[in-house]
């Protein structure tokens, strides 16, 4: 992990500089089936795979489970692609439930692993309780973190998305991210208002995300506004509105040609 002038390099991912960095979920059950999926992933796919740890059956009360997901997926990957382990809450549209308490142990558990074996970065959320003291622990362990929000119900004003994205900086974010749920053209205009706002002048990479229909020009156009990474999906889609990575990278090669 390398970090400078608001730019986080990861393996042979770069963000935050450039055209945005394609992430493709990996979502399956168990962890040979997670192995499985990563490696059926066409070459030049995925510029950062993201390993949903909440699909894994038992990965909430076992952190073996956690271990030997993240090292079957790192060991599927070309070493030049970085593994991003994620699992998300079922208050933030999670597959599984767990408990605070349950949640760190997911975390910690990634971290544990951390090495070349292990993941390169890990998702924390903002809401989870000392999400300052799991940042930490990963940061210790050489690992980049996503401090992340998601919002399934609504999108807020343009400036509690400001808010929330500062506060995940506030907390050690290496990567700070949001995603909301629009209901109107105004909602997904606020979320690329608050991304220009937070981007202009960020430390580092800011990723956000509209879900749904609606929200598609944000996976589309984010990187416009100063978003660094979005998703597409091959396969199983991790979230509403993910749109095929071979498509989305056509649009983005348009939308970040050189000027001519």
């Amino acid at each position: 992990m390398t970090t400078s002038d608001g730019v986080l390099r990861l393996r042979g991912a770069t963000l935050g500089a450039g055209t945005p960095q394609v992430c493709v979920p990996v979502v399956a059950t168990t962890p040979a089936a997670a192995a499985a999926a990563a490696r059926s992933l066409p070459a030049g796919a995925a510029d950062v795979v993201e390993l949903r740890l909440d699909h894994v059956a038992g990965s909430a009360g076992d952190p073996a489970v956690v271990r030997a997901a993240v090292t079957a997926v790192r060991a599927a990957l070309p070493a030049d692609v970085p593994l991003l382990a994620t699992f998300r809450s079922q208050r933030e549209g999670g597959a599984q439930a767990a408990d605070d308490a349950a949640y760190a142990t997911v975390v910690d558990a990634v971290v544990a692993g951390a090495g070349p074996d292990g993941a390169d970065a890990v998702d924390v959320e903002l809401a989870t309780p000392d999400v300052t003291g799991l940042v930490d622990r990963a940061h210790a362990a050489g690992l980049a973190v996503v401090v992340s929000h998601h919002d399934f119900a609504r999108t807020p004003p343009a400036d509690e998305i400001v808010a929330v994205l500062r506060r995940q900086r506030a907390v050690g974010a290496d990567v700070c991210k949001v995603a909301v749920m629009p209901h109107d053209p105004d909602d997904v205009l606020a979320l690329l208002s608050a991304t220009r706002t937070v981007a202009r002048d960020a430390d580092r990479p800011v990723v956000t995300v509209a879900m749904g229909a609606l929200g598609l020009v944000t996976r589309l156009a984010g990187g416009v506004f100063g978003s660094a990474m979005t998703f597409g999906a091959v396969g199983a889609a991790s979230a509403p509105g993910q749109l095929d990575a071979a498509r989305l990278r056509e649009v983005l090669a348009l939308l970040h040609a050189p000027a001519r």
